[in-house]
């Protein structure tokens, strides 16, 4: 129900309404010069938001329907690293967009506050940031929050950043390993990461009792949750599950580790105090040591990429490396080393025309 009247020298409109409980609930805009305009006003409100409640939703910040939306979606429906990133995005909005209504969110303000946030960030991060917008905007859309997508066809910029270097060659590889100190914990970590290619988590789920010291396996079932101190973790994916062999020298120094250190069977191995090392203090020792060593900066999870590139340069096969890595698949070890594998096709090449001439 609508109703009008004049209030000094401007009109008023008044939509009567029930809110979600029953409730009766009345919307009211005034400052209208004519009762026309107020009539217009009132029906385009009507018109554009089928229900009422919605137009008052649409009166809420896009920071705080955002906050809204990630209680309702999100809260309990992803892992903890992901509802972080959502609310690092809402904290990004907040300082982005500010008050800026839902109702008032165009096409190019959007656009305009997307380059404001790209001038210091990095292309992914910037589309990250608007995907993460986007699907809460979408739902907003569909509830009839607002009439129309104002991030349709936005168009992704940002800070260009110098491409890092992901991994050693095979050179600076063995110079890495033969300047580890295999009695200093974190050194070992770092060792155990450039001669097997494991992930950060599941090297810290290593115990006793996955070491087969008599043939040289280790076998990976767990992980290690060093972020948030909850204990043993599932691995990855189910691929993530497999026993990979050690060499000889690897083999004794992880015997030697648990002996020096008396390790109980099914203890993780690089706990102290049942607390283990966090990944950002393995990185600085990490950096420290390449630049001692004169060698290009990685990072801890470069040594993963290392010892993939090492063994396909080698001539190991792709399927090998791949469930050494577990990767989910074959294709996932292709595509993040196609360039190697390109470089080593091309190698081939030359050697199936070798082989040829000598016909």
């Amino acid at each position: 129900m609508v109703s009008y009247r004049k209030r000094g020298e401007v009109w008023q409109y008044e939509i009567s309404y029930k809110d979600r409980d029953g409730q009766y609930k009345k919307l009211r805009r005034s400052g209208f010069r004519l009762k026309s305009d107020a009539e217009l006003a009132a029906s385009k409100v009507r018109t554009d938001f089928v229900d009422v409640r919605q137009y008052r939703n649409a009166e809420l910040s896009l920071a705080d329907f955002f906050e809204r939306w990630l209680k309702l979606y999100k809260s309990g429906s992803v892992s903890d690293i992901t509802l972080r990133k959502y609310t690092n995005t809402l904290k990004h909005i907040r300082q982005i967009f500010g008050d800026i209504k839902l109702k008032d969110l165009s096409r190019s303000l959007y656009q305009d506050r997307i380059n404001y946030f790209a001038q210091t960030h990095a292309v992914r991060t910037v589309s990250t940031f608007h995907k993460q917008i986007r699907a809460a905007l979408l739902d907003a859309l569909d509830e009839h929050v607002i009439i129309f997508d104002p991030t349709r066809k936005t168009v992704i910029t940002g800070k260009s950043v110098q491409p890092k270097r992901k991994a050693l060659d095979y050179e600076d590889w063995q110079k890495l390993i033969h300047n580890l100190d295999s009695k200093d914990q974190d050194n070992l970590i770092i060792y155990i990461a450039a001669v097997t290619g494991m992930r950060y988590a599941e090297i810290l789920g290593i115990t006793p009792a996955d070491l087969d010291l008599s043939s040289g396996l280790l076998r990976i079932n767990k992980t290690w949750d060093y972020k948030y101190r909850t204990g043993f973790k599932k691995t990855k994916n189910r691929a993530s599950i497999r026993t990979i062999p050690l060499d000889s020298k690897t083999t004794r120094i992880l015997n030697d580790y648990i002996l020096d250190h008396s390790v109980a069977q099914n203890t993780p191995l690089f706990l102290t105090d049942g607390v283990a090392p966090v990944s950002a203090r393995i990185n600085k020792v990490l950096t420290e040591k390449l630049n001692q060593l004169g060698l290009p900066r990685i990072t801890f999870h470069g040594l993963r990429h290392t010892h993939a590139s090492v063994l396909l340069y080698q001539g190991v096969s792709v399927l090998s490396v791949s469930k050494r890595l577990g990767h989910s698949n074959i294709t996932t070890t292709q595509s993040t080393y196609l360039h190697i594998i390109k470089e080593l096709e091309e190698q081939d090449n030359d050697k199936i025309i070798n082989i040829l001439n000598t016909l």
